[in-house]
């Protein structure tokens, strides 16, 4: 027993520490077309390539002190950070589920959509690694004991990329409409990217269809809530017209991640809620 409810999430959490560093890498050189394997870990700043010694996931940054041991400059604190945050995923979803298949599955769905937020906040881009390959993970893991069955999975996945491309097209189709050239004054050419889309698709080979349509909403909410708290200190900025400016177009997938992992722990209770509590249904 405490076999299972220490040591396990424990090996974990130390696997997650890892697997964190590799999502470092990942989320910093696919957005910009770079090789994972090469070249390998080196210094930002001095170009000096890193020792393993000096590469270890958290412990390293703080025994450095947050600086690089060769020339002394700063090293971003999002380094441990990430790792360490996936690190409690890991053992947060081995102490949820216990040691399973779907605590391995949870783990790597949350893991996907943290990479997914990081890649699109400092880039405003969702590699295809992350959402096309997390698909393919996703429909793959459906095929093991415990969790979502491969025919659901697949109708979320093909469900999540036609609903936002619906969204997408219809969004583009009417702003375009209403406000011509709105859309390149806010830094784009349609309402919704095609990284958004196709990680809708990743989102629902994991969670279904359901999980789909709770993911859309709660991301849309998260992303409303945030534009209108940002809005309220400076009052909402108009241009020399007087009208209300769009500003850039925000990381819609930072929010979608929130959604997904607010769906993946709590949906099927917040789902069960809706159908008794809100339209009175009997299961």
């Amino acid at each position: 027993m405490l076999l299972i409810e220490w040591v396990i999430p424990l090996v974990a959490g130390l696997y997650g520490l890892l697997i964190g560093s590799f999502l470092n890498v990942c989320s910093l050189r696919w957005p910009v077309d770079e090789s994972v394997i090469r070249p390998r870990s080196r210094c930002p700043k001095c170009t000096t390539l890193i020792a393993w010694h000096d590469n270890l996931p958290v412990i390293s940054w703080l025994i450095l002190r947050g600086r690089c041991r060769n020339c002394a400059e700063p090293v971003s604190a999002q380094y441990p950070m990430v790792e360490a945050s996936t690190g409690l995923m890991w053992t947060a979803m081995f102490v949820l589920h216990g040691p399973t298949w779907e605590a391995f599955r949870g783990a790597m769905f949350l893991t996907i959509i943290f990479g997914i937020s990081i890649s699109d906040a400092r880039f405003y881009i969702i590699p295809d690694e992350f959402s096309i390959g997390g698909t393919v993970i996703g429909l793959g893991m459906a095929f093991l004991p415990d969790g979502i069955d491969w025919l659901p999975a697949l109708v979320g996945a093909a469900l999540g990329y036609g609903v936002l491309w619906f969204v997408a097209v219809a969004g583009t189709w009417i702003i375009k409409r209403l406000s011509p050239g709105r859309l390149e004054e806010a830094g784009g050419a349609q309402a919704m990217g095609g990284g958004d889309i196709k990680m809708m698709m990743m989102v629902g080979a994991f969670l279904g269809a359901w999980g789909v349509a709770l993911t859309i909403f709660l991301g849309s909410v998260l992303a409303l809530v945030t534009v209108l708290v940002r809005s309220i200190p400076a009052g909402l900025a108009r241009d020399e017209h007087g009208e209300m400016e769009m500003g850039r177009l925000i990381p819609f997938g930072v929010f979608l991640a929130g959604g997904g992992a607010i769906s993946y722990v709590w949906g099927d209770a917040m789902v069960m809620w809706y159908m008794t509590s809100v339209l009175g249904m009997t299961l």
